[in-house]
This record gives C-alpha cells, structure tokens and sequence, in this order.
C-alpha cells in the first residue's frame, strides 16, 4: 500500500487530536484511578488481612469473612437490619412516588408547584432533613406536644423504643426521597403516546383498566429503573440512622454500611471492614441481577 503525503498528514493529524484528547482525559482518569480503582483494589486486598490503621499488617486468609459469620455479634443484626429496612422502604417508596405521580398527572391546579414541593426534601442537605425529624419525633418535640395539647395522649419515645425507631428511620428515608421516583414516573407519564391513549378510551378503558392494561405497561421501564436505584440505595444506607437514632437503641436501626463504618473507624479494623463490604457488594450484585432476570416477565420495551 501506498502512503500519500496527505495520508501521512491525516495521520498526524489523528496522532495530534489523539494526545490532545488524552490530555483533557487525564485528569478524571487520574482521579478515577487514585479514588476509586485503587481503593477498590485495596479493599480486596485487606479483606484478606488483619489490617489495623495503625500497627503490623498480617495475612490471614478468609479468616475475617470466618470471623463476620461465627464471631461477630453485631453482623447478622445489622444485616438483618438491612434486609429490614430495604423490604419496608422499597415498596413504601415506589407505591407511593407512583400513586403521587399518577394524581399529579391529572390536570389540577398548581401542579408544578405541588411537584417542586415534594422535590424540596430531595435537595435539601440530609443533614438538614434528619434534624428537623429528629425535633419532631423526640419526647419534647413538635409530635409530642401537639398529641398532649389535642389528645391528652402521652407519645412513646419514638427514636429509643426498638419496636418504633426502624418505622421512624423509614418514614424519614420515604419522606426524603419520595420526590425523586416521584419525577421519574411523571416524567414518563408525561411521554405516553397521545395516539395509544385515544385508542384505548375508544375501546372503552377508563379509571382502573386504562391505568393497569395500558398506563401501567408502558411506564414499566420506569418502574423497573426506580425500583432498581431504590433498592440499591436502601441496602447502602448510612446517613438516616446515623444521625437520627445512632444505630440504637442497641442495634436495633444500624445498618450493615453502619456496621462497616464503625469496625472500619471506630474499632480500626480495616480488614473485617472491608470484608463485610465486599459481602455487600455481592449482595447488591446478587439482588439486581435477580431483578434483571425477572423483569423479562413485566417489563414491556418499545420495539
């Protein structure tokens, strides 16, 4: 083959454009290797270890997973926790986001306003919003006193009773995140095929038949992706218990990332912290997996 003099600028050319491109790159990529590659790696790495912070580093093998299962007594707890909290938030959340969704797709007024009002607790720092439940639910706040004021009724201690504080942690993840599914469901609302709809209220669907043979087949790829995120961001949840409840009483709210979170800083055991990690990998890789093959069965693309 025969290489021209305009061939062989094209060739720099692409060389040029090539080591400019890297160059832009370089940075995210540098940033994806050193935050997140290289922590993920470690991770493996000291889960076969005992890895205090400080202190000789000692191989041992599976021994951490072997210690999580027979010899730590706050694991199955908070792995019970977990399994919990993500069968009572899941369903609460996307029943709810949708039926919302679905009553503000009618044409009412002040909709838009409606929407942007249940969108605020998303963007509002968690911090913030866990704040704000905690003043309501404790013996001296909002709830308590309006209950004693109205009713003559002495509330329980909602956040230090074990049979309430989980309810509390999950009404306040719903609360917070209920706009996010919320607009993903309207927004595909918004999207359904105006052609589609007329032919079925020609046939006759109305109410409950056009919402569960039509509306609700065509909307079920978002239903699929919100009940996936949701159940993801409900096995890794953190933030809620930790500043509402502190994991208590007892054990009773914390978590599994909790869990991970205190052998890993506060008993500075790095190694059994990152093998209850890599179980919850294997556990959210597990359940999404499952979601994916059952989906088949409800999920109705476009084709």
């Amino acid at each position: 083959m025969i290489y021209t003099a305009t061939d062989r600028r094209r060739g720099a050319l692409a060389k040029a454009e090539s080591r400019q491109a890297l160059g832009f790159v370089s940075p995210a990529l540098a940033g994806l290797a050193l935050f997140t590659v290289l922590p993920v790696v470690l991770s493996i790495v000291m889960a076969f270890f005992d890895w205090p912070t400080f202190g000789e580093k000692k191989f041992i093998g599976f021994d951490n997973y072997t210690k999580l299962f027979n010899d730590s007594p706050d694991f199955w707890p908070a792995l019970r926790n977990t399994a919990l909290f993500t069968i009572m938030y899941v369903p609460l959340s996307v029943i709810l986001s949708l039926t919302l969704a679905l009553a503000l797709h009618e044409r009412i007024r002040g909709r838009a306003a409606l929407r942007i009002l249940f969108f605020i607790p998303v963007v509002t720092p968690m911090v913030a919003n866990v704040l704000v439940w905690k003043m309501i639910l404790q013996p001296q706040g909002l709830l308590n006193g309006l209950s004693i004021e109205f009713f003559g009724l002495q509330l329980p201690n909602f956040l230090a009773d074990p049979q309430w504080a989980m309810v509390m942690v999950v009404m306040m993840s719903v609360w917070q995140g209920l706009g996010y599914n919320m607009l993903i469901f309207s927004a595909a609302l918004e999207q359904l095929p105006d052609s589609v709809m007329e032919a079925a209220k020609l046939d006759g669907a109305r109410g409950l038949l056009l919402l569960w043979k039509v509306k609700m087949p065509l909307i079920s790829p978002s239903i699929f992706f919100a009940s996936v995120m949701t159940m993801i961001s409900a096995l890794q949840v953190f933030v809620q218990p930790q500043l509402l409840t502190g994991g208590g009483p007892g054990n009773a709210t914390q978590p599994l990332v909790q869990f991970i979170y205190n052998q890993g800083f506060k008993f500075q055991d790095l190694g059994l912290a990152a093998a209850a990690a890599w179980i919850l990998f294997a556990i959210i890789i597990g359940l999404t997996a499952g979601q994916f093959a059952v989906q088949k069965k409800w999920v109705h693309y476009e084709h």
